[in-house]
């Protein structure tokens, strides 16, 4: 975990920033609150595991999270849960075909983006 952020942090945070995102567009904070609240939960015990591992089970998961709304797919909150995810976990999605072999090899051993 990036670091020791409560879900009341989040939350505020969120509620504050949610509007930029173009996914948010005609949508109110409420329609995604448990979408990040799951992104936030999950990212907390994500174990260094990236996105790309975790989605399916995440997609899974979704189906059974006690707080989503009734009738929420997956993929109307895919991008919110990605994001909130990767804000409490620090990770971030990496497009590798824009980046040179050595950023490349080096970020998948752990070093940061530059």
């Amino acid at each position: 975990m990036a670091d020791n952020r409560t879900w009341d942090q989040e939350d505020k945070w969120w509620e504050q920033n949610f509007s930029s995102r173009p996914y948010a567009s005609g949508r109110t904070y409420d329609d995604f609150r448990p979408a990040y609240r799951y992104g936030f939960e999950s990212g907390q015990h994500s174990m260094g595991r990236t996105w790309n591992d975790v989605e399916p089970d995440l997609r899974t998961g979704w189906e059974k999270y006690t707080h989503r709304p009734a009738g929420s797919t997956w993929e109307h909150v895919r991008d919110a849960v990605r994001e909130a995810w990767h804000r409490i976990t620090g990770q971030h999605d990496l497009d590798a075909d824009k980046m040179s072999e050595s950023e490349v090899d080096r970020l998948t051993r752990g070093g940061r983006p530059r």
